[in-house]
């Protein structure tokens, strides 16, 4: 596996990070401990890097894991396992006030048995909420001040919010959403661009600042294509690390390949088991996706939601494109 520095942080990453929302309720509902020998399986093969959130509600997933990898490694009296990296952990936090940024930090640090999180961040920043989560960013550069973080900074999938983190010097680290097609990539209230979005990655790195990628497959609607996906992303100026949800062990195997060059160039994942899925935590009901639908397998619940019913589903993706915040997904 292949490590980088996260920018000026001193923090060694893989090359490709681990997603603990896809193992949580809200789309694959694994068992904690299904999630955790996964989480395990991962570091196996050199992933040393994930991510979670207070949101995401994957604390205890990702916490039977760092068990497993922890007895692991204090048991490895030499070899292969005693020399692969420690754990690096992110999560983050939608909350707006300082307590509440200040309980986030917390929860996490006692749901995880870790004194210090590594990476904490604003959870999913969008135009104007940087001055309006305030309290939030006090709290956290007061938590990075006492120890309790490492490094902080934020999430977003809007190319503006990620430029405006040239102008924080304290924000260590950018999350930010990219992938070829630039599903669900946005700028002020309309779509984003790839290229735009790119260009301001390549501007955070130069400026110090670590970065890692979310939506590499946009949502898992791009899997089909597998290593073009991938090449487009870790070649891009600035990435040091690829977050990436994992559901099975073959795809931790495929993405290491991959990063180790020892996926065949022809590879294509098999998809034929994965379903659309749609996100009821982002979805925000514009309807879009249900007048794209080919097969009208799309409908509006009644709480102002959109649903897929999956017998009438082709699994084409033609509605993920429409999709202005990517909450839908192919899993």
């Amino acid at each position: 596996m292949e490590y980088r520095t996260l920018g000026e942080t001193g923090i060694r990453v893989s090359r490709i990070g681990f997603g603990v929302l896809t193992v949580g309720a809200t789309q694959l509902a694994l068992s904690v401990e299904e999630s955790g020998d996964l989480i395990r399986y991962a570091w196996q093969q050199g992933i040393n890097f994930f991510d979670t959130a207070q949101y995401y509600k994957t604390y205890p997933h990702l916490a039977d894991g760092l068990a497993k990898i922890e007895r692991q490694r204090l048991g490895a009296a030499g070899g292969r396992m005693s020399s692969l990296p420690a754990p690096v952990i992110c999560s983050k936090s939608l909350d707006p006030t300082a307590q509440g940024m200040t309980t986030a930090i917390a929860e996490a640090r006692s749901a995880l048995k870790r004194y210090t999180i590594d990476i904490f961040l604003l959870h999913e920043v969008r135009p104007g909420d940087f001055s309006l989560r305030s309290g939030a960013w006090e709290a956290l550069k007061e938590a990075k001040a006492k120890g309790w973080v490492r490094t902080i900074g934020i999430s977003t999938h809007h190319v503006d919010v990620a430029e405006s983190m040239l102008d924080v010097p304290s924000c260590d680290v950018v999350f930010p959403l990219i992938n070829k097609e630039g599903l669900g990539i946005r700028c002020g209230d309309g779509p984003g661009t790839p290229e735009a979005m790119a260009d301001v990655i390549r501007r955070l790195h130069e400026a110090g600042k670590g970065i890692f990628s979310m939506k590499v497959f946009g949502g898992g609607n791009l899997t089909g294509r597998y290593i073009e996906c991938l090449d487009y992303v870790s070649h891009l100026p600035g990435v040091d690390s690829m977050m990436i949800g994992f559901g099975r062990k073959t795809e931790v195997d495929d993405a290491a390949a991959y990063i180790e060059g020892r996926l065949a160039d022809d590879y294509q994942p098999d998809i034929s088991r994965k379903k659309i899925h749609i996100d009821s935590g982002d979805c925000e009901g514009c309807g879009r996706c249900i007048k794209r639908c080919p097969n009208h397998a799309i409908f509006m619940t009644r709480q102002g939601i959109a649903s897929v019913d999956p017998h009438r589903c082709l699994t084409c993706g033609y509605c993920a494109p429409v999709c202005p915040v990517r909450a839908i997904l192919l899993l």
